[in-house]
């Protein structure tokens, strides 16, 4: 069994990890860390997980996190660094869900999120979560930073056409003609209130946020690179929806003549034949948010609007899951050497 400890678990992403975890067979959940609810029954704050999880939230001093095999941070940006030279030297591994160990350059990190990056050695080592991507590294990785919800999209719905390739020498898209213009319900932001995601300033309402420039935006450019190999530029904006969970992203890209040579909705179904959470869907076809609600599978379709040398990529996803707590579980298998499924095998809910 794994022992696993997770700090921060009163958020959106926490109460999600333990939802998975708590289904999980080879899990033994040691501790939960809150020092606002030290003390309280997990099920006492979330009655969704009566009769599931019975340990109670406890101060992170307490908490018995160096006993652990792996520690899961769903806390906000800072905290897992400030930790994590402790939990590394007592063998614990870690997966952070927040954007400490996601972006390599400390200056790129410091210039985004206010704050100076405290451990840039533990950086140096750690591990991009995106296991489409960087299935062999994060098996070995002692520090895994898991990608953000937008980006886990935007990678997945472009990676076919950005990887470098024998059967296709020369680029199929335009590397700096990139748009991404993605869609995320309310719980993207958080459990903390925040006037924006109050119901009567969400509901029946729909706005983009972050145009002058969004934290996500580096995150996708870095990846984007590293699948290319090259550089890669793009335009990304974000909207705010009235739902509860799910991301949809519309991408496009200019087609070189390569690219509009290439059979695309082959590629894309070449390219993710073996992956168990990505799905590509027939032609034609225009996924939907509660298509994968609640499960870590994410959903693209591939178009080419009529008379267009434009490539258009949609994705779905579930921004708690697929986007970040299932991700994490599917990372924390392949580190202890599990089949990548174990435990996310959830099919989606209707309606």
């Amino acid at each position: 069994m794994i022992k696993v400890g997770i700090v921060g678990g009163t958020g959106y992403t926490g109460v999600e990890l333990l939802r998975l975890l708590a289904q999980h067979p080879q899990v033994d959940l040691l501790a939960i860390t809150s020092r606002k609810e030290d003390g309280m029954a997990v099920a006492e704050m979330f009655p969704s997980l009566r009769g599931h999880v019975s340990i109670a939230f406890s101060e992170p001093a307490k908490a018995p996190l160096t006993d652990c095999d792996v520690v899961f941070f769903a806390t906000p940006h800072g905290v897992a660094m400030a930790q994590a030279p402790e939990l590394l030297a007592a063998g614990v591994r870690l997966i952070d869900l927040a954007a400490d160990f996601r972006l390599r350059d400390t200056a790129e990190f410091e210039r985004w999120y206010k704050m100076p990056h405290s451990c840039p050695d533990i950086l140096a080592e750690a591990v991009y979560g995106l296991p489409e991507v960087n299935r062999a590294a994060i098996r070995s990785a002692r520090v895994v930073g898991m990608p953000g919800c937008y980006p886990t999209s935007v990678q997945l719905g472009l990676m076919p056409v950005l990887e470098p390739s024998t059967a296709h020498a020369d680029p199929l898209v335009d590397p700096l003609s990139i748009i991404a213009d993605c869609k995320s319900g309310v719980s993207g932001g958080g459990r903390k209130a925040e006037v924006h995601t109050l119901l009567a300033e969400a509901s029946d309402n729909f706005k983009a946020y972050g145009v002058s420039g969004h934290r996500h935006w580096p995150e996708i450019r870095q990846g984007l690179c590293a699948i290319a190999g090259r550089p890669v530029n793009l335009v990304f904006t974000p909207h705010l929806v009235p739902m509860i969970r799910g991301i949809h992203s519309t991408i496009y890209a200019r087609l070189t003549p390569a690219g509009l040579a290439t059979d695309l909705q082959a590629l894309y179904e070449a390219r993710f034949a073996s992956e168990r959470f990505v799905d590509v869907m027939p032609a034609g076809s225009t996924p939907d948010t509660r298509s994968v609600r609640a499960s870590n599978m994410a959903r693209i379709a591939v178009h080419r609007p009529p008379d267009s040398d434009l490539l258009m990529v949609l994705v779905v996803e579930d921004n708690l899951v697929k986007g970040a707590s299932g991700q994490a579980v599917q990372a924390m298998n392949l580190m202890f050497g599990l089949p990548e499924e174990m435990g996310l095998t959830q099919i989606p809910i209707l309606p």
